[in-house]
């Protein structure tokens, strides 16, 4: 059983959006620099990376890549066996990102992660690269299929773009315009970087990449208790 769309669902994906900020922020800030979420940005530092470009990890690159695929993967297996018993599978699936990231928080706590590597990322930066990559696939997969127009929880070009081409005098009829369509774009884009700003500030203010984690973990986790709890009949629908 697919979610029902509508306001609730829409907002479920915004602070979504908000988590993935932060998460990228300790991707790139004290594990990488690498993306674990946005792997468009990831294959390029891969790319970079492999022709020697200074500051850059193939490794960590490639780790993150593989925990990626490893995860949508997985979570797609998953997911479709959940639909195919009709029953629901959104909230299971945010629990299981949820348990993801709370490894990959767990393990950089358990490391000892506190900061950028001083040289290229090591085992113990790989291991957290992983398991966030991983819940990251998770994701991609879960809102691929939720399909919740301008917030794909991961990525703002599009949302960014929309956005322009809803304004005034610019409208472009095909791809929507007015109020309900701009402010999902608005805020899909404000999200993110929202939750870029708190992930760096959290970070500078001495925050340990661990807990800094664990926030996205237990948004995660709430969402998917969240949507669990709730009736099926108010939240799902058949397809």
């Amino acid at each position: 059983m697919k979610p029902r769309p509508g306001r609730a669902l829409t907002s479920i994906m915004v602070v979504l959006t908000l988590t993935t900020g932060m998460i990228e922020a300790v991707s790139f800030l004290a594990l990488g620099p690498v993306f674990t979420a946005m792997q468009t940005g990831n294959l390029l530092l891969l790319a970079f990376a492999l022709t020697g470009a200074a500051g850059l990890s193939p490794a960590a690159a490639g780790v993150s890549c593989a925990g990626f695929v490893a995860g949508a993967v997985l979570g797609s297996l998953f997911e479709s066996s959940v639909d195919a018993r009709e029953r629901r599978w959104f909230a299971p699936a945010l629990l299981a990102e949820g348990v993801l990231l709370g490894a990959g928080a767990l393990a950089a706590w358990h490391a000892g992660v506190d900061g950028p590597p001083a040289a290229p990322a090591g085992g113990h930066h790989f291991g957290v690269i992983a398991f966030v990559a991983a819940a990251m696939g998770v994701r991609n997969i879960t809102t691929l299929r939720v399909r919740v127009p301008d917030v794909p929880t991961t990525l703002s070009t599009r949302a960014l773009t929309a956005f322009l081409g809803g304004l005034p005098h610019v409208a472009d009829p095909r791809i929507g315009s007015g109020a309900r369509h701009e402010g999902r774009r608005f805020a899909s884009i404000g999200a993110m970087f929202a939750g870029g700003v708190l992930g760096a500030w959290m970070l500078r203010e001495g925050v340990g990449p661990a807990v800094v984690l664990a926030v996205p973990c237990l948004l995660v986790l709430l969402l998917g208790a969240g949507s669990w709890a709730v009736p099926a009949r108010r939240t799902s629908e058949p397809g």
